[in-house]
């Protein structure tokens, strides 16, 4: 058991970025950001002993990770709540650099995608390989390419309203 919780340890120190990214890109509300990590560490911790090795730590990761930020997105729409709202920006300051202005606007963009879409432009900002987005979302590695295609000319037809 010490083993098991070692590697987990270190399996989640490696790659904690990576679930932060998928968590991020499926909320704007750094409260809902972090409620996302933990369940995303909870399901890892659950199907740890069942991963034997036989693929590659980061694509599990991102799959577990995107499956339960779809998961929970799809929650979440059907049943709708009325956030509360504090007189605190958390992201104002953000605003003041014109490269996490343009950033927050990408980001507005993407949320705007389609939850699978979103998960695909999320690993190619990645720098993951075709390949590997492939094998990360269960299609072809020229079904990959031509999503690719179709998400940027979305985005780069979409306005931030």
């Amino acid at each position: 058991m010490k083993d098991l919780e070692s590697e987990f340890e270190r399996m989640v120190r490696e790659n904690r970025s990576t679930i932060y990214t998928v968590c991020y890109m499926f909320s704007n509300d750094q409260d809902e950001v972090a409620d996302l990590f933990q369940e995303v560490l909870i399901n890892l911790w659950k199907s740890l002993p069942s991963f034997e090795e036989r693929g590659d730590v980061r694509s599990w990761i991102y799959r577990v990770s995107l499956n339960v930020c779809i998961s929970l997105d799809r929650k979440k729409r059907r049943n709708k709540t009325v956030p509360l709202t504090m007189d605190i920006d958390p992201y104002e300051e953000a605003e003041t650099n014109q490269n996490s202005h343009q950033m927050e606007m990408l980001r507005q963009r993407i949320a705007r995608l389609g939850q699978f879409d979103r998960a695909i432009i999320l690993l190619w900002l990645e720098n993951m390989t075709y390949e590997e987005i492939a094998a990360v979302m269960g299609i072809t590695v020229k079904n990959v390419s031509v999503r690719l295609y179709r998400i940027k000319e979305e985005l780069k037809n979409m306005s931030n309203q």
